[in-house]
């Protein structure tokens, strides 16, 4: 028995909070976690400045059925199986969608399971990526951080956990902030009173804070 590989056109999708003016300063390309959809992950982001920031949420390209054959449906950027095609498709997907803002400030946020895609594309991608946030969730352990290092970011990285996170604790975050500052690479790390979620107060506090810098 033999594998063969076949690359074939999909249709993906992602959605978009706020509409791209003059006024626009940045665009937030947010990858949302393990089983969610991308237009219920862009929920967290309403009550942003949408004057300010246009958010444009990715969807996963495996949807399936959370529990059983029916019911509600989740997506997922990739598992074990066949996982560096996976990768290979995410990326590309995700270059296909950037392209289309690539003449704005990029911010690359991923939550969770899209931390690591995130991540993974801006390792990979040619397109101009201002500033890198990680949320509830660390680079993937395959990651060559040196291609992160070696990436256009023009800020520190930023590490955001929640400090009732069941995920991330405190230990595992500076671990990670150990690592990257042995490499040289700027990190900042923020924590907020919450879960594993993004809330909308953290986030805005921290692209005033961004924006400032």
């Amino acid at each position: 028995m033999k594998q063969v590989n076949v690359i074939t056109p999909k249709t993906a999708r992602y959605f978009q909070l706020g509409e791209l003016t003059t006024e626009t300063e940045y665009v937030i390309i947010a990858c949302h976690g393990y089983g969610q959809l991308a237009n219920y992950f862009l929920k967290w982001f309403e009550g942003i400045d949408t004057e300010k920031y246009c958010v444009v949420a990715p969807e996963g390209l495996h949807r399936f059925y959370w529990k059983g054959f029916s019911g509600r449906v989740v997506s997922s950027w990739m598992t074990k199986e066949e996982r560096e095609e996976d990768i290979k498709d995410y990326i590309r997907f995700l270059d296909t969608v950037a392209d289309k803002f690539k003449h704005q400030k990029i911010i690359a946020l991923g939550f969770s399971q899209g931390a690591a895609t995130i991540s993974r594309w801006v390792a990979a991608t040619n397109i101009q990526i201002d500033k890198l946030i990680l949320w509830g969730g660390v680079f993937p352990e395959d990651l060559s951080l040196q291609k992160i290092e070696k990436s256009s970011l023009s800020s520190p990285i930023q590490l955001v956990y929640g400090d009732t996170d069941e995920y991330y604790s405190e230990k595992t975050i500076s671990k990670i902030k150990t690592q990257l500052e042995h490499l040289e690479i700027n990190v900042e790390i923020t924590s907020f009173e919450g879960g594993h979620k993004i809330g909308i107060q953290p986030l805005t506090n921290l692209l005033q804070k961004l924006s400032i810098n």
